[in-house]
């Protein structure tokens, strides 16, 4: 009988990634498949993000939610990854004796053998088994365990490093994933390669800091994240990057070239800056001003004059005031950027931050909230309008699920298009499509020529 595998995940690309990659562990090394019928699985993952508010809370509650499952079936194995893991450790299992695995971010490697481990655990004297926790950091270590990447898109996920080494005052990333370490170039690239051979057209490299990479070589040095890049560019099949998440410190001149140099690179950079005043900058310890930024984004722009930009925004930090709320939005102006995630600060435990005194009232925050999004949303919205009548390359990568008889893809700066053709033979390749419509969160259009497909 088929074994079946159900992950829940919660956050960033990056677990994202980290789930595809204990599905492919546990489907090469148990044989199990993957099920999005949670009553149906044999094992369940829970792989967690710890950046929002009452984030402990969200994972208790969905873990309450699979007792009822474990207990219809006590040989279900529940399994719990991520940042929260990282932070809670054996926390969870002493709140929640029904967890059979608990695993950080740098441990999810070790997942088979805490699945066997846990086949063979001896109650104790409360009658509930022992959990397995490994919520270490042993570095780079997982990726030299981890099997083949397999992808069944035309697009894929390549983390290059783990961890952050910036210790921004709100942030917990350094503490739940650890330092910053860089893959080595090597694998990277061998990576690259194995999923173009799939016939993957874009490649997405993913790190807390991605572009604090510094992969070691095998010639002794170290390659930055340009230089993996314009490598990547020259595998055949590859024809589209990107990267995420960046931080403004970290942006080389090496990397701004890469704008001017290499087609591949798409027209679209999420650039975090979290506040254009600079007095919460400093707060917040991210080492630079909104001055500086808004110039590393300006040559960028010059070297590619049809970018779109989006970023990340707190608001409501501790000791924000209206005139550093105003700083915010005339950034957002000057930048005009096209798409943000942006919330209302949560203190998150044991970060610097969680200590501050923060008097601004909770409606004053979601009214600066809903102003900035607003702003956003406006500024995005023009952006799509200037877009009807361009003509845009498309990477097409599924039909449909609203209508069957429209194929669907994206543009280099991120907008889902749609557009009406019969021949599935175009999925996987690139089209022109002249956009002839703009809507909240979509453009349609029309292909040109699928004679240009490639």
């Amino acid at each position: 009988m088929t074994k079946k595998l159900f992950i829940k995940t919660h956050g960033c690309q990056m677990n994202e990634y980290d789930s595809s990659r204990m599905a492919d562990l546990l489907g090469d090394s148990h044989g199990y498949t993957l099920t999005d019928n949670a009553d149906e699985a044999d094992v369940l993952l829970l792989n967690t993000c710890s950046i929002r508010e009452k984030a402990q809370d969200k994972v208790f509650h969905q873990l309450g939610r699979w007792k009822k499952l474990k207990a219809k079936n006590p040989h279900l194995k529940i399994g719990v990854g991520g940042c929260v893991a990282s932070q809670e450790g054996q926390a969870i299992s002493d709140r929640a004796p029904y967890v059979d695995m608990i695993f950080g971010p740098q441990t999810l490697h070790r997942l088979p053998q805490m699945l066997d481990a846990s086949t063979g655990q001896i109650a104790n004297a409360a009658g509930n088994r022992i959990a397995m926790v490994d919520v270490t950091f042993p570095e780079i270590e997982k990726f030299d365990h981890l099997p083949a990447p397999k992808s069944d898109g035309v697009s894929a996920f390549v983390s290059v490093m783990e961890g952050c080494s910036k210790y921004c005052t709100f942030c917990v990333v350094p503490y739940t994933r650890g330092e910053e370490v860089s893959r080595p170039f090597d694998d990277v690239i061998t990576e690259v390669v194995q999923l173009s051979e799939q016939g993957v057209r874009e490649i997405n490299f993913l790190g807390q800091n991605v572009n604090a990479y510094r992969g070691p070589r095998h010639d002794g040095g170290e390659a930055d994240l340009a230089e993996l890049i314009t490598l990547a560019a020259r595998i055949d099949g590859i024809d589209r990057i990107r990267f995420t998440t960046s931080h403004p410190v970290e942006f080389t001149d090496s990397l701004v070239d890469a704008y001017l140099d290499i087609p591949e690179l798409v027209s679209h950079l999420h650039l975090p800056v979290q506040s254009g005043s600079d007095a919460i900058l400093s707060a917040m310890k991210r080492g630079h001003t909104a001055a500086e930024y808004a110039e590393k984004m300006e040559r960028i722009r010059v070297n590619r004059p049809d970018i779109s930009f989006s970023s990340d925004f707190i608001i409501g930090f501790p000791g924000e005031t209206e005139a550093d709320f105003e700083a915010t939005m005339n950034l957002i102006q000057t930048i005009g950027f096209d798409h943000s995630f942006s919330f209302v600060y949560s203190p998150r435990p044991g970060t610097p931050a969680a200590t501050l005194e923060d008097t601004t009232p909770e409606a004053t925050k979601k009214q600066r909230l809903a102003i900035l999004q607003d702003r956003i949303i406006q500024q995005a919205a023009q952006i799509s309008r200037r877009m009807v009548g361009s003509t845009q390359t498309i990477l097409v990568s599924e039909r449909s699920k609203r209508n069957p008889a429209e194929l669907q893809g994206r543009t280099e700066n991120n907008r889902p298009t749609f557009f009406e053709h019969d021949d599935d033979e175009l999925i996987g390749k690139f089209v022109q499509v002249r956009i002839t419509e703009a809507f909240a969160n979509s453009l349609r259009g029309e292909v040109i020529n699928t004679d240009l497909a490639y």
